[in-house]
């Protein structure tokens, strides 16, 4: 099962992106989403989880929670945007992946048997860094494939 990792788009979702999420089964982002209409347009492709960013204000944004546990293909999947605010310990609470934002700065690690993975960002360039999203492979346990699209 194909899950697109999504984060920091800042109201700009990009052709590219939406390329590289097609076939996904479903699609989560990690916050700062900037406008609603990248809600839209990721849920066009498939079904979507969606948390709030710092970015993200108004009565669309404070619908979404500010974390979100996943249960997908037997793993669970804990989202939240800063990966720093992560409070509680991913191992004693069963988490299998942590998905978060915030730093624009794509990372994957596995440590103590979970993986982390930030995306990175899929809007606006943030100094040099890199443009990207990945792509979650589940299928008993999780690969992840970071996908630049710059």
């Amino acid at each position: 099962m194909r899950i697109g990792l999504i984060a920091d788009t800042h109201g700009l979702l990009r052709p590219e992106a939406l390329a590289a999420l097609q076939g996904c089964a479903q699609i989560v982002h990690a916050g700062d989403i900037g406008k609603p209409e990248v809600l839209d347009g990721l849920r066009a492709i498939a079904p979507l989880a969606a948390i709030r960013g710092n970015v993200d204000h108004g009565d669309w944004a404070l619908a979404l929670p500010e974390r979100l546990d996943l249960h997908i293909a037997g793993l669970t999947l804990h989202v939240l945007h800063d990966l720093k605010q992560l409070d509680r310990d991913p191992v004693a609470a069963g988490i299998d992946v942590v998905i978060a934002g915030h730093s624009h700065q794509p990372k994957v690690e596995r440590r103590d048997g979970v993986l982390y993975v930030n995306p990175g960002s899929a809007g606006p360039r943030r100094f040099s860094l890199p443009i990207s999203l990945a792509v979650l492979e589940l299928d008993g346990e999780a690969q992840v494939e970071l996908i630049s699209l710059s």
